[in-house]
């Protein structure tokens, strides 16, 4: 027997013993490592089809982010808009109120100066108009003589001097 040429029985049973584990094989063991190969591919495929999806809603979701963002952002510059327009009505509400307000304290002031400046007037007509009567008084006490004419002008100073009170 040598090693490189083997005997005719060896040979056959060889073949032998290699058909009994190839059909045990075939029988059993193949169905069942290509059933594993198969289930195993299939949830290759699902994860594959799983992770497609799902990078679908992610960019589905991105988008969506994107425009929300974007609304946002509008929505943000139309508040800001508004309330500018807003705070500038005020401003403008608020001077127009505070001229009106100053123009009433104006006029009332100016009422008031008047008043007090006729008022002035009057007493310093009264004023002078007495001192007028009294200085007169006093002349013509000292130059009276009864005489008609005199007392004539005496009655016509006082009712001079009635007249401008009464229309002070």
């Amino acid at each position: 027997m040598s090693l490189i040429t083997p005997d005719f029985g060896l040979l056959v049973w060889m073949t032998l013993i290699f058909g009994i584990v190839f059909f045990v094989l075939a029988k059993f063991g193949f169905p069942m490592i290509t059933g594993m190969v198969d289930e195993r591919s299939e949830r290759i495929n699902a994860s594959i089809a799983k992770a497609r999806e799902a990078e679908e809603k992610l960019n589905t979701l991105a988008e969506q982010q994107e425009k929300m963002l974007k609304e946002a952002q509008l929505e943000q510059s139309r508040i800001l808009k508004e309330t500018s327009e807003a705070r500038d009505r005020m401003i403008a509400k608020a001077k127009a109120d505070a001229e009106e307000e100053a123009a009433k304290i104006m006029d009332h002031a100016r009422t008031t100066i008047a008043a007090e400046k006729e008022s002035a007037m009057r007493d310093l007509r009264r004023q002078v108009s007495l001192l007028s009567v009294e200085v007169a008084e006093k002349i013509v006490r000292k130059e009276l003589k009864e005489t008609p004419e005199q007392l004539a002008l005496i009655d016509r100073l006082l009712d001079e001097a009635r007249g401008m009170e009464k229309r002070s």
